[in-house]
């Protein structure tokens, strides 16, 4: 008798029932499925629960940036109606004191579109 038939007796002699051998190897598939399936729960729960943070992270970083490009655009609002005012103020003292050559010069302005746009 060589070592693989020593191995196949060994092995008939501790399970002489074939059916019983069966059963024995669907409770270890059924064990081990188990052991899989929870495996891979588990694997999936870290899975959503770091995508859940990043999505978070981004979130947060989208916002930031939505709150620092919303001051930069009040600001330069600010800065425009500024300057808007400014050159307003500058606009009707400039005519108060220069009234007839602020007049020529609209005139002049107004003629000139009117060649330019009758073309």
């Amino acid at each position: 008798m060589d070592a693989n038939d020593e191995t196949v007796g060994n092995f008939m002699d501790e399970h002489q029932n074939p059916e019983e051998t069966v059963q024995s190897g669907k409770g270890h598939l059924k064990t081990a499925a188990g052991d899989l399936k929870e495996a891979a729960s588990s694997k999936v729960e870290e899975i959503r629960q770091a995508a859940e943070q990043k999505a978070d992270e981004l979130q947060s970083a989208a916002q930031g940036k939505a709150q620092e490009l919303k001051g930069a655009a009040e600001n330069a609002l600010t800065d425009v109606k500024s300057k808007a005012e400014t050159w307003q103020t500058e606009g009707e003292a400039y005519i108060r004191e220069n009234p007839t050559k602020a007049v020529l010069i609209a005139l002049s302005i107004g003629v000139l579109l009117g060649f330019l746009l009758r073309k």
